[in-house]
Protein backbone atom coordinates (compact mmCIF):
# COMPACT_ATOMS: atom_id res chain seq x y z
CA UNK A 1 0.00 0.00 0.00
CA UNK A 2 1.02 3.28 -0.86
CA UNK A 3 -0.38 6.62 0.12
CA UNK A 4 0.26 10.39 0.93
CA UNK A 5 -0.36 11.44 3.77
CA UNK A 6 -1.52 15.50 4.17
CA UNK A 7 -1.21 15.88 7.67
CA UNK A 8 -0.35 14.67 11.07
CA UNK A 9 -4.16 13.71 11.60
CA UNK A 10 -4.09 11.63 8.08
CA UNK A 11 -0.73 9.76 9.59
CA UNK A 12 -2.58 9.19 13.18
CA UNK A 13 -5.57 7.76 10.42
CA UNK A 14 -3.93 5.57 8.62
CA UNK A 15 -2.38 4.18 12.21
CA UNK A 16 -5.86 3.90 13.00
CA UNK A 17 -7.04 1.46 10.58
CA UNK A 18 -4.01 -0.88 10.60
CA UNK A 19 -5.27 -1.07 14.12
CA UNK A 20 -8.80 -2.22 13.45
CA UNK A 21 -7.45 -4.42 11.26
CA UNK A 22 -5.59 -6.16 13.86
CA UNK A 23 -6.58 -8.99 15.93
CA UNK A 24 -8.20 -8.52 19.68
CA UNK A 25 -5.25 -9.53 20.49
CA UNK A 26 -2.13 -8.90 18.62
CA UNK A 27 0.57 -10.79 20.12
CA UNK A 28 4.11 -11.37 18.78
CA UNK A 29 3.45 -9.09 15.45
CA UNK A 30 6.19 -7.00 14.94
CA UNK A 31 6.01 -3.75 12.52
CA UNK A 32 9.00 -2.38 11.49
CA UNK A 33 8.98 2.22 11.50
CA UNK A 34 11.07 3.63 8.90
CA UNK A 35 12.17 6.83 8.06
CA UNK A 36 14.31 10.12 8.34
CA UNK A 37 14.06 11.73 11.61
CA UNK A 38 10.88 13.99 11.69
CA UNK A 39 8.55 11.99 9.37
CA UNK A 40 6.64 10.40 11.44
CA UNK A 41 7.29 6.91 12.86
CA UNK A 42 6.21 8.65 16.19
CA UNK A 43 3.32 10.04 15.05
CA UNK A 44 2.12 6.51 13.41
CA UNK A 45 3.00 4.83 17.01
CA UNK A 46 1.02 7.19 19.02
CA UNK A 47 -1.71 6.88 16.90
CA UNK A 48 -1.39 3.10 16.85
CA UNK A 49 -1.38 3.39 20.69
CA UNK A 50 -4.60 5.41 20.80
CA UNK A 51 -6.36 3.75 18.74
CA UNK A 52 -6.09 0.42 21.39
CA UNK A 53 -7.12 3.17 24.03
CA UNK A 54 -4.26 4.43 25.42
CA UNK A 55 -5.06 8.14 26.65
CA UNK A 56 -1.83 9.25 28.39
CA UNK A 57 1.41 10.72 26.40
CA UNK A 58 3.16 8.69 24.14
CA UNK A 59 7.26 10.07 24.80
CA UNK A 60 9.22 8.75 22.34
CA UNK A 61 11.44 6.19 23.77
CA UNK A 62 14.89 7.41 21.63
CA UNK A 63 16.55 7.58 25.69
CA UNK A 64 14.28 4.45 27.22
CA UNK A 65 15.03 2.09 24.39
CA UNK A 66 11.69 0.50 25.00
CA UNK A 67 8.42 2.07 26.47
CA UNK A 68 5.89 -0.49 27.91
CA UNK A 69 1.74 0.10 26.93
CA UNK A 70 -0.02 -2.06 29.00
CA UNK A 71 -3.67 -2.26 27.26
CA UNK A 72 -7.20 -3.89 26.86
CA UNK A 73 -5.87 -5.21 23.62
CA UNK A 74 -2.37 -6.91 25.52
CA UNK A 75 0.91 -5.30 26.13
CA UNK A 76 2.35 -3.23 23.17
CA UNK A 77 6.24 -2.18 23.32
CA UNK A 78 7.25 1.37 21.29
CA UNK A 79 10.78 0.25 20.63
CA UNK A 80 13.37 2.77 19.86
CA UNK A 81 16.39 1.40 18.36
CA UNK A 82 18.24 4.70 16.85
CA UNK A 83 21.20 4.35 19.71
CA UNK A 84 21.71 0.71 19.34
CA UNK A 85 25.03 -0.22 17.31
CA UNK A 86 24.24 -3.77 16.23
CA UNK A 87 21.88 -6.61 16.36
CA UNK A 88 23.90 -8.29 19.25
CA UNK A 89 22.51 -5.45 22.03
CA UNK A 90 19.15 -6.22 21.39
CA UNK A 91 19.54 -9.51 22.94
CA UNK A 92 20.83 -7.14 26.09
CA UNK A 93 17.57 -5.35 26.27
CA UNK A 94 15.57 -8.30 26.69
CA UNK A 95 14.34 -8.42 22.71
CA UNK A 96 12.98 -12.01 22.83
CA UNK A 97 11.49 -11.47 26.46
CA UNK A 98 9.00 -8.95 24.20
CA UNK A 99 7.69 -11.38 22.39
CA UNK A 100 4.45 -11.27 24.59
CA UNK A 101 3.17 -8.17 23.41
CA UNK A 102 3.03 -6.12 20.08
CA UNK A 103 6.37 -4.51 19.11
CA UNK A 104 6.51 -1.06 17.35
CA UNK A 105 10.21 -0.91 16.06
CA UNK A 106 11.51 2.72 14.97
CA UNK A 107 14.95 2.35 13.47
CA UNK A 108 15.04 -1.27 12.96
CA UNK A 109 18.06 -0.79 10.20
CA UNK A 110 20.25 -0.54 12.96
CA UNK A 111 19.19 -4.39 13.84
CA UNK A 112 20.05 -5.66 10.52
CA UNK A 113 18.02 -8.55 9.67
CA UNK A 114 15.02 -7.56 11.81
CA UNK A 115 12.90 -7.60 9.18
CA UNK A 116 13.01 -11.76 9.03
CA UNK A 117 10.88 -11.90 12.00
CA UNK A 118 8.80 -8.91 11.36
CA UNK A 119 5.66 -8.76 10.08
CA UNK A 120 4.79 -5.15 8.61
CA UNK A 121 7.22 -2.38 7.46
CA UNK A 122 5.73 0.96 7.29
CA UNK A 123 8.22 3.62 5.86
CA UNK A 124 7.52 6.92 5.84
CA UNK A 125 9.17 9.97 4.08
CA UNK A 126 8.57 13.59 3.61
CA UNK A 127 6.78 14.83 0.41
CA UNK A 128 5.63 18.42 -0.22
CA UNK A 129 4.03 19.62 3.06
CA UNK A 130 3.28 16.19 4.19
CA UNK A 131 4.37 12.56 3.96
CA UNK A 132 4.44 9.30 2.23
CA UNK A 133 3.61 6.06 3.59
CA UNK A 134 5.04 2.98 2.06
CA UNK A 135 3.18 -0.67 3.63
CA UNK A 136 4.79 -3.52 2.92
CA UNK A 137 3.76 -7.36 4.30
CA UNK A 138 6.84 -9.10 5.39
CA UNK A 139 5.28 -12.41 6.88
CA UNK A 140 2.03 -14.13 5.78
CA UNK A 141 -0.22 -12.44 8.16
CA UNK A 142 1.70 -9.38 7.57
CA UNK A 143 0.81 -9.62 3.91
CA UNK A 144 -2.83 -10.09 4.49
CA UNK A 145 -2.94 -7.18 6.29
CA UNK A 146 -1.51 -4.82 4.31
CA UNK A 147 -3.75 -6.16 1.52
CA UNK A 148 -6.93 -5.65 3.26
CA UNK A 149 -5.52 -2.01 4.16
CA UNK A 150 -4.95 -1.35 0.38
CA UNK A 151 -8.62 -2.21 -0.09
CA UNK A 152 -9.97 0.15 2.49
CA UNK A 153 -7.75 3.03 1.21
Amino acid sequence: MNCYLPDEAATVGLASRVAHLLPPEPAGWTFLLEGTLGSGKSTFARGLLRAFGHAGPVPSPTYTLIEPYRLSVGTVYHVDLYRVANAEELRFLGWTELDDGLRLVEWPDRAPGLDTSADLRIHLDYEGAGRRAVVDGLSARGRELAGRLAIIG
